[in-house]
């Protein structure tokens, strides 16, 4: 045996790699002893050792051989990572791969715990607070910026009426799809009557771009509503329809005609559906009709049904924060309709009373689903488990392709600090931006189903919920 040992310490096995050395193991006689390892601790060459053959012991199957060639090769993983985690050996610049989640993990720890010290603090960087402090489920949607320095930083080619109008927008003095839209029209008229076409270039390429410009100014004091979409691509329409060798006069009264007409189609919507729902028996004497917070189409219908002789009531639901309840309760009470106010918790209370549910819309969906205030869904949801009908109310002008099934993919978020404001009692949640796990959400829009609604009505007439394309089809054309 100490011979044996020599000539394995002699043999030029011993100089080679912990690999070769496995495969060479196969081949030795039985009672030799195993060559040590490179990167193995004393004690487990021991192991080693004694787990191999003696002379006495019977020979090891197949099976055997593998399980110890499988033990071997799991030792040497283990001190290599042994060896790669002790501070005295220089750590590897070779990267391990990672899973996807875990990978994904990181980067947002990073985000969340990025800093900026030192130095000007880039325009498009947001504070790290408010970074910290989004939502994971709805770190997509664009945040609430109550920006006072909206004009500080602005294009100087920005028209100042553009500015006005975004200004005016934030500060919630022009609210609501219809008056935004229409703000937005006689706006775009005012940019196109001081526009002159530069030399060397053409009048509908070179508007299309400055007004493209201040949209954009636009979009940032406030998200573009669907409306405002439609009515922006209509005026594009008509601008890239311009001949290049009509002058730039002609060119105007054409593009003043254009946006003249399409707020007309406007205004005459509202009345078209007032005249669809009483002429179909829709709004009826004696009828309590529930409305829910503020929309000027659904108080010019009411308001008309009440000119034409209808006798009728209205329970108008609220909610907070905005309370816009109450703005349609002052102008209907004006009217001489008879009112009730209730909030959105009551609503269940009074629903055995109700014969049918008005609602408007901000938008309606390829897929049928009505975008509109927050709290509509609810009303909507109140009314099918009592088996009320839902009529929504909604020009065609606000038909969009856009697919959505609930209020979290795409919405609009409000100022936070309006949802603690509680009145005259106590403000409780004074500080809740003190607590970090507090997030408050305000979202101006929620989406209800199409199984909920009984029936559009649009200036075309009384149609489903699914109608959305044919509509849209037949516009086009």
């Amino acid at each position: 045996m100490p011979g044996n040992q020599d000539s394995a310490s002699r043999s030029p096995l011993s100089q080679q790699t912990p690999s070769r050395g496995r495969r060479k193991q196969k081949s030795n006689p039985r009672g030799q002893s195993t060559p040590q390892l490179q990167g193995q601790t004393p004690q487990q060459n021991q192991n080693i050792k004694n787990a191999s053959p003696g002379e006495g012991d019977t020979p090891k199957t197949k099976a055997q051989l593998r399980a110890e060639r499988r033990a071997l090769q799991e030792a040497q993983r283990a001190a290599k990572a042994a060896t790669k985690q002790s501070p005295s050996t220089p750590v590897s610049t070779k990267k391990t791969p990672r899973k996807f989640g875990l990978q994904m993990q990181d980067t947002a720890d990073k985000h969340d715990k990025v800093s900026i010290s030192g130095g000007e603090t880039p325009r498009n960087v947001t504070s790290i607070s408010t970074i910290q402090r989004r939502t994971g489920f709805f770190a997509h949607l664009p945040r609430y910026q109550h920006n006072v320095s909206l004009t500080k930083d602005a294009n100087p080619k920005i028209h100042p009426a553009i500015l006005k109008l975004g200004l005016q927008y934030v500060e919630g003095v022009i609210c609501g799809s219809n008056a935004r839209c229409l703000a937005l029209l006689g706006t775009l008229k005012q940019v196109i009557e001081t526009y002159s076409t530069p030399k060397q270039k053409e009048l509908s390429r070179d508007l299309s771009t400055n007004l493209k410009k201040n949209m954009d100014f636009l979009a940032q004091s406030r998200p573009l509503s669907v409306g405002m979409i439609n009515a922006f691509k209509h005026l594009k329409s008509c601008i890239n329809g311009i001949p290049r060798e009509k002058a730039e006069d002609e060119a105007k009264q054409d593009l003043y005609g254009c946006i003249d007409s399409y707020k007309q189609s406007i205004l005459l919507a509202g009345k078209a559906i007032a005249k669809n729902l009483i002429e179909n028996d829709k709004i009826t004497d004696g009828d309590t009709i529930m409305v829910y917070a503020f929309s000027s189409l659904i108080k010019n219908v009411l308001c008309e049904a009440h000119d034409k002789g209808k006798t009728f009531s209205v329970i108008v639901v609220d909610g907070r924060p905005k309370l816009e309840g109450r703005e349609m309760l002052r102008r209907l009470v004006k009217h001489g309709i008879k009112c009730s106010y209730i909030l959105i918790s009551a609503a269940s209370y009074v629903m055995r009373e109700v014969t049918k549910v008005l609602l408007g819309a901000h938008a309606l969906l390829a897929n049928g689903y009505v975008m509109s205030r927050v709290g509509s869904s609810q009303v909507a949801l109140i009314a099918r488990s009592y088996n009320v009908p839902v009529l929504v109310c909604c020009e065609t002008y606000k038909f969009t392709e856009k697919v959505q099934t609930d209020s979290f993919v795409s919405n609009e978020l409000g100022d936070p600090n309006s949802l603690v404001q509680i009145g005259k009692k106590e403000n409780y949640l004074s500080n809740w931006k003190e607590q970090k796990s507090l997030h408050l959400m305000n979202f101006i829009y929620d989406v209800t189903p199409s199984d909920l609604i009984s029936m559009v009505i649009t200036e075309l007439g009384m149609v489903p919920c699914t109608s959305v394309p044919v509509v849209l089809r037949i516009k086009q054309v």
